[in-house]
């Protein structure tokens, strides 16, 4: 069982799944907005677009639950 402060689910988001996935089952949305985004190396999968900004559509890292505790580090990082 996921700990409910590091998973939530909302299937009744009209975006759900907001990515394409092999299985919506663990698809997480606590992070429907990703934490890491302003980070130049936040891990995810992204690219850069013409004029500057990040794309990332191909990006899963927050969605996944099993990512939550390397989130958390990455933003105490960040932040320290």
């Amino acid at each position: 069982m996921k700990n409910s402060s590091e998973f939530f689910c909302n299937r009744e988001c009209e975006y759900f799944p907001c990515h394409k996935v092999e299985s919506s089952d663990s698809f997480n949305c606590l992070f429907c907005y990703c934490p890491l985004y302003k980070l130049s190396d936040c891990g995810g999968n992204f690219t850069i677009l013409k004029g500057g900004l990040k794309d990332c559509t191909n990006c899963t890292l927050p969605h996944r639950a099993e990512n939550y505790k390397y989130i958390m580090k990455k933003l105490e990082e960040s932040n320290g």
